[in-house]
Formats: C-alpha cells, structure tokens, sequence
C-alpha cells in the first residue's frame, strides 16, 4: 500500500484519506493552519493517519493530493514535490481565486497553471468533478454493482496508471480523459461536474458508470 500526501485536508481531501485509510494506505495530511490543527481528524482516521506541514506532506507521499484553493498555488512547497506524482482536485473560481487571466482566457486550465508552480512534478488531474459527500458514498469494490466512475486527466502514461491504481482502490473506476490540457472537459460547470452523481440535496448520489462519464466529457464545448 502506498502512503498518500495531502496538501489541504478540506472537504474533498479528508474524504480522499478517509477512503484511502479504509484501503490499507497510510495519509499524511497537512493544512495552511499547522498540524496541530489537524489533531481531530488524525484521531478520527486512526493509525494509518499523521499530520505534517505541507513539506513533511509532501515529502512522505509516494502520492500526493493537491487540494487548495488555486490561489494558493504559489505557496506550494515546490522542492518536495518534485519528482512526485500530483492528484490535483482543484477547480478556479475568480470569486475565491481572483481573477487569473490565463484561466479567464482559457489559455491555461488550472493543472497546466498549476504544473508552472511544480515544474519538477507530473500532475494528474482527479477528484474535481465530483461532490465530497458523493464521492465518500459512491464507493464500491471492483467487480460490485453499482461502481461509479472518475475522470482523470494528465500528460504522463505511467503516472495516470498510477493514479488508475490509487482511484480503484478507493471504490472507483477511472475514465481516461486525455492529457493535461483536456482537464478542462472536467472543469466546474462542465457536463460531468457533478450531475452524472446526482443533486448535491441526495447526499448518497447515484452511481455514475462509464459510459455515463464517456458521455459527459464528449458533451463537453470548452
């Protein structure tokens, strides 16, 4: 089993480690705060769970879970990132972020900004589309009924295989959507952010397959 950084132990990052610690990995989870803060959570997830600054974090993960608002993106510990594989969750929004005008041009997606601040890292993008109450309750083991599906997008063969192989541990299978710059057919607002799960009011969702995940990244315009 691996043991998985996380950089933001928000919503979507502390259920990635909780299912990650359900799966046998151990987490390393890390916040803007300090680790004291993280006391709660590292209890409730027991022993297969620490806390560390975002380097330690980043450091100790054979994988590591970017989670942060993207403009925070500049604060990110570069150094020991790099050589890792990045699961990147994070979606813009000008409302929380500022306006970034290489996202508001759609010149860049949030990855590809984001793989300017980890130059020596290989970013895949995951997680972002899907909303952190469904993705706790979605999960099932392979093979079962009802297994739902994720995007993921990124430029590395070998690192979105591992990815592939991190996300299936978890309780889901993954839909291949390209490379890094076609993270932005899963980007808010896009046809697969969230209603192929179901409302965010049903906080159990309804599974997603993959060919209801094809269908909405093909009906994807931007």
């Amino acid at each position: 089993m691996a043991t998985v950084g996380f950089i933001g132990s928000g919503n979507i990052g502390s259920t990635v480690a909780r299912l990650a610690v359900e799966a046998g990995h151990q987490v390393v989870l890390s916040n803007s705060r300090g680790p004291g803060t993280l006391a709660d959570t590292v209890a409730e997830l027991g022993p297969r769970a620490s806390a560390a600054t975002s380097e330690g974090a980043a450091a100790a993960g054979d994988i590591v879970v970017v989670t942060v608002p993207v403009k925070a993106f500049p604060d990110l510990p570069a150094g020991p990132l790099a050589g890792k594989t990045v699961i990147d969750t994070c979606n813009y929004g000008p409302e929380r972020d500022g306006h970034i005008p290489e996202l508001d041009s759609e010149s860049l997606t949030s990855s590809e900004l984001l793989l300017r601040y980890l130059p020596g890292a290989t970013v895949v993008k995951a997680f972002n589309n899907i909303f952190f109450k469904h993705l706790l309750s979605l999960a099932r083991p392979a093979g079962a009924p009802g297994r739902s599906y994720l995007p993921i997008a990124g430029d590395s063969a070998q690192a979105k295989a591992a990815v592939t192989e991190f996300i299936g541990s978890l309780g889901y299978g993954v839909v291949d959507a390209g490379p890094l710059a076609d993270g932005r057919r899963q980007a808010t607002g896009t046809p697969v952010w969230g209603t192929p799960y179901g409302p965010y009011s049903d906080e159990k969702g309804r599974p997603a397959d993959e060919e209801a995940i094809r269908a909405a990244l093909a009906a994807a315009t931007r």
